[in-house]
């Protein structure tokens, strides 16, 4: 299963007020473990960063004024993510300035059905708790203290490990032979999986006994 984690920032909050993408950046999981293909890019928005915006990620209007436009990397960025789950926190609105982008180049439009929206995860999971990206991180322990500013990269590292606890798959799928040695052996693939082991009717019937011991000592 290839799946990948992205994020946006933007020079605002609205697609309506004519805002755009400052910043893409994406990390491609395969059975729920980081591969080491990753896009990421600044972009030129062509208009001013909002006081706001800038608050978030930091990005200046001189440091965006060299930057790509969107038109230059659309078409490396549609490949990068082509036939692949998106793993988005607040998927709307990364959606909805992706989409706009598209949009204004004529492209197909990312569709809500390839996106799965971590932040409806932590809704169902966690009603009525806070469900931001760090507040998640500190539910799960996750290191987050490299988050001084939203960066797209840094916050899709925190994501890859925030979606794993969400989907409950703290073991993920580990696959360390390539395809060819697999077929030159004969290998047959089987999932990784826990072993349960049940306990004997023997070690039942002592652990009653040391019970008994036990609470009578207590008595």
């Amino acid at each position: 299963m290839i799946e990948v984690v992205l994020d946006t920032e933007t020079t605002g909050l609205s697609v309506a007020k004519g805002h755009r993408i400052v910043e893409i950046g994406c990390i491609e999981l395969k059975n729920q473990l980081p591969t080491s293909k990753t896009f990421h890019c600044y972009l030129n928005p062509q208009r001013k960063v909002s006081e706001d915006a800038l608050k978030v990620h930091g990005y200046t209007d001189e440091f965006l004024s060299d930057k790509k436009f969107f038109k230059d990397v659309v078409d490396d960025f549609l490949g990068f993510i082509e036939n692949k789950k998106l793993i988005i926190h607040n998927a709307e609105f990364d959606i909805s300035h992706l989409n706009n982008e598209l949009k204004l180049l004529g492209k197909n439009l990312i569709k809500k059905e390839n996106v799965i929206d971590t932040l409806d995860l932590a809704r169902e999971k966690y009603p009525g708790s806070q469900i931001s990206l760090d507040a998640l991180c500190r539910r799960f322990r996750i290191d987050n203290s490299r988050r001084k500013l939203h960066t797209a990269l840094i916050d899709c590292e925190l994501l890859s490990k925030v979606y794993i606890n969400l989907i409950d798959q703290k073991e993920p799928k580990l696959d360390f032979m390539t395809e060819e040695t697999r077929n030159s052996e004969n290998i047959k693939v089987t999932d990784y999986c826990k072993k349960i082991i049940e306990p004997t009717d023997d070690e039942l019937r002592n652990h009653k006994i040391f019970i008994k011991k036990s609470f009578k000592k207590s008595v």
